[in-house]
């Protein structure tokens, strides 16, 4: 709960109408991207070689994929599911080359790091349905 000084902010900035609004929103847990994927089994064999613990939830039709906190779904498209896009996560590394390299070892289709304006240095890793994971780590 936050305390009376946090709320008065809140509703200063112009972030919420009153205290009331404050009072019952909802506390943010965490968030996992879900990935659509043509196969769940290949899907699975892949994020357990980039280091991630994966399991398939009873049915086959849906994964997990998880490592160090991060958490990733992994949905069975339809087939002819024209609805369905590739997907984009960000994932906050403590150095993406040291990743880059671990992936590229295991065969991943690794986009190597590099260097940006903002700051960061930033590779990418795309899995075989051509969902992107950018990951980054901050400039030394």
């Amino acid at each position: 709960m936050l305390g009376l000084r946090a709320v008065r902010q809140l509703v200063s900035a112009g972030h919420c109408r009153d205290a009331a609004t404050v009072a019952v929103m909802a506390v943010l847990k965490r968030i996992a991207p879900i990935f659509a994927v043509r196969e769940i089994a290949e899907s699975l064999a892949h994020y357990g070689r980039l280091g991630f613990a994966t399991r398939a939830y009873d049915g086959g039709s849906y994964g997990y994929a998880t490592r160090d906190g991060v958490e990733i779904h992994l949905g069975l498209l339809p087939e002819g599911d024209v609805r369905a896009v590739r997907s984009t996560a960000y994932l906050w590394v403590d150095d993406a080359d040291e990743l880059a390299a671990t992936w590229l070892g295991v065969g991943a289709d690794v986009r190597s790091p590099e260097d940006t304006p903002w700051g960061q240095r930033e590779g990418a890793v795309i899995d075989p349905d051509g969902n992107i994971i950018r990951f980054g780590s901050p400039l030394n």
